[in-house]
Formats: structure tokens, C-alpha cells, sequence
């Protein structure tokens, strides 16, 4: 006798934001949660804690998870960035948010136990995710592992390759491998023409994506001379944000998916 098991629940979808109205657009298109940044040019380091409050107290029902990176570039932190992070993930705890983001790693590649423990016992009874420093550990299958045993609700990985399609089969095998025991989580390069491809190739059933427009400053007056940043320069009229249709996009298409 065949048993109909069901349909298969829907993907939950979490935004990398770094505004207030990127949440209030995430929300309002249907998206589970938000990972709020800042600097997402840098991969996103730990926003202001008056952005965290701010953004806390606009949305009415969509989750906020806060990245806690004191920097760009590796993830191997000396005792005071770490003693900045463990604060930062009290501060996060005490606005109210509902999750923190975190991540760190020994200079061989491997999970730095202390630096991680000490952010999880400030992190309570938060929800925690392991982010895309998985990416750049030495042995992924081993550092699940640990981060079960650790406790660790969800890890964000692109498989540790340039993007969830060409990560695909470690995200596979490790969906596999945590069996239920920690959410593995596709992130990177996720847009509306690849999200069913990615759900079917990973088994996953939480992604990760942003959704980004460009913004033109409402600036009337410019000066095209200085510039604020270094030789790596954005311009400095026009902004990427949030986009309400590029969420909407990639929802529908894995419904539809």
C-alpha cells in the first residue's frame, strides 16, 4: 500500500538586509526572517545598535537575526575582537532580536571552540546560525559535526564554492549528514531562475538570498570630486538597497518551483 506522505512544507526564506525598509520589504512579501548587516560590499559586519533597535521596532511579525562580525576579511579574531563580539551579542540579546549571526575560526581552518562557546553562553536562549565561515574551514563535514555538538541551530553555507549551484553537492551531502540535527542553509548567488534548481539539487529547505536594486540619492547638489571611501570606490549617488519585487521573485518562483 502506498502511503501518501504529503506535500513537501515550503522553504523558509531569510533576507540579507542592512536597512529598516529592507525588513519592512522582507515582511511584506512573505520572507520568514531577515539577516540584518551592515556593509554588505564587506559580506556584512555587525550593524549599530541603534540600526538594531530601530529596525526591531518597525517590523510587526518577520524574525531579526543580527550578524556579529566586528570586521571584512577572515574570520580569525584576537582576544579583543572577541571580547567586542561577546558584548555585542549581549546588546543584540537585550534589544530583543531574535537571533544572532555568528562565526569564527582557529588560523588551520578550524572552528575556534573558546571564541564560539563564549559567544553562545552570552547568546542565551537565542537562536543561533554558524555563518559562511563554515566556507573557509579545512574539513566541513567534521566542523557540522562540532557545531552540532555545539548546539548550533543553522549554518549558512555557499558550499564552499562561488555559489549554492557550484556548492551544490556538499550542501547535499551535508543536508544528508545533519539529518535533521541542524538546518543546513544555501546561501549565495540565490535568484529567481535558480532557487528550483537549488532546492532540488541540496534537499535544503532554508535559503538564504539578498535582493538588491540600485537607489539614486535624492541629492540635488553633488560634487564629483571627492570621494569618501578608497581606491575601491562605490558611487557616491546611488545606493544598493532592498528590493521588495527581487524577494517577491525568488518566493514565487520556488512556489511555483
Amino acid at each position: 500500500m502506498t502511503v501518501n506522505a504529503g506535500p513537501t512544507p515550503a522553504p523558509a526564506f531569510e533576507i540579507c538586509i542592512d536597512d529598516v525598509p529592507g525588513a519592512l520589504a522582507a515582511e511584506r512579501v512573505g520572507a520568514h526572517r531577515v539577516e540584518l548587516c551592515a556593509d554588505l560590499f564587506e559580506g556584512g559586519i555587525t550593524p549599530s545598535l541603534g540600526l538594531i533597535e530601530t529596525t526591531l521596532a518597525a517590523v510587526e511579525a518577520i524574525r531579526v537575526h543580527v550578524i556579529v562580525r566586528p570586521r571584512g576579511g577572515d574570520f580569525v579574531y584576537d582576544e579583543y575582537e572577541a571580547a567586542a563580539m561577546r558584548r555585542d551579542v549581549e546588546a543584540i540579546r537585550a534589544a530583543g532580536a531574535q537571533g544572532v549571526v555568528i562565526g569564527a575560526l582557529t588560523p588551520e581552518g578550524d572552528l575556534d571552540r573558546p571564541v564560539i562557546e563564549a559567544l553562545l553562553a552570552a547568546a542565551g536562549d537565542l537562536s543561533v546560525t554558524f555563518h559562511r565561515a563554515f566556507d573557509m574551514t579545512r574539513d566541513p563535514h567534521a566542523a557540522l559535526e562540532e557545531l552540532i555538538e555545539l548546539g548550533v541551530d543553522r549554518v549558512l553555507t555557499s558550499g564552499q564554492d562561488s555559489s549554492v549551484l557550484e556548492g551544490a553537492p556538499l550542501i547535499a551531502r551535508l543536508v544528508t549528514q545533519a539529518a535533521g540535527r541542524i538546518v543546513v542553509m544555501p546561501g549565495g548567488g540565490i535568484t529567481a531562475r535558480n532557487i528550483d534548481r537549488v532546492l532540488a539539487a541540496t534537499g535544503a529547505r532554508e535559503v538564504h538570498f539578498a535582493a538588491g536594486a540600485i537607489l539614486e540619492s535624492p541629492a540635488t547638489h553633488r560634487n564629483p570630486h571627492p570621494y569618501m571611501g578608497g581606491a575601491l570606490r562605490q558611487p557616491e549617488y546611488a545606493r544598493r538597497v532592498t528590493s521588495a519585487d527581487g524577494i517577491r521573485d525568488v518566493l514565487d518562483a520556488a512556489r511555483e518551483g
